[in-house]
């Protein structure tokens, strides 16, 4: 894993640009969540409308504590059981938190992820980043950076990586009713 292309991918979030990187199962395009801008350009990228709302993608829990709702504490084990890993759970979204990253949902989609590059690309870059499919909405997703660069042209910065494996997206539950979503 190179410091130095997480260095500039890191550059490019604090830039307000949008970059791509291999997550689970397929490449991500990420951005700052904060940066309306980049976030929009996005959703521009993928061709998606905002009111289906977006992935957070983190390290750890504590750097998603700003986009959710206090948990109890059997929620909490709920998390703890599959975190860090391929699950996304939707919490009660923080009234502080801009609608464009949740859509017209009541709950944020949240993830601690267990690829050892993406975590360290949210360490360095000190909080939770924005994680959706790399691909135009109803098209199968990119899985290699390769294919990011052929299909999608207007991302800023590809961060070369292997996918860990997952044959398919990450499951999506509600950590309030249990259900699973995907």
């Amino acid at each position: 894993m190179s410091t130095f292309n997480i260095k500039q991918a890191v550059a490019t979030l604090i830039k307000g640009g949008v970059i791509a990187y291999p997550t689970e199962a397929v490449y991500g395009l990420g951005c700052d969540p904060w940066d309306e801008n980049a976030v929009h350009k996005i959703l521009k990228i993928k061709q998606r409308p905002w009111q289906k709302g977006l992935i957070l993608i983190a390290a750890d829990f504590n750097q998603l504590r700003p986009f959710i709702q206090p948990v109890t504490a059997h929620i909490m084990a709920q998390l703890e059981s599959t975190w860090p890993g391929p699950t996304t759970w939707l919490l009660p979204v923080n009234s502080t938190v801009p609608a464009y990253l949740y859509g017209e949902h009541d709950t944020i989609a949240v993830r601690v992820t267990a690829h050892q590059q993406t975590a360290e690309l949210c360490r360095t870059f000190g909080g939770a980043i924005v994680s959706t499919s790399a691909n135009l909405a109803g098209k199968e997703p990119a899985r290699t950076s390769h294919q990011v660069h052929c299909d999608l042209h207007d991302v800023d910065y590809i961060l070369a990586g292997e996918c860990s494996g997952s044959d398919k997206p990450t499951s999506i539950r509600n950590a309030k009713t249990g259900e699973i979503i995907r």
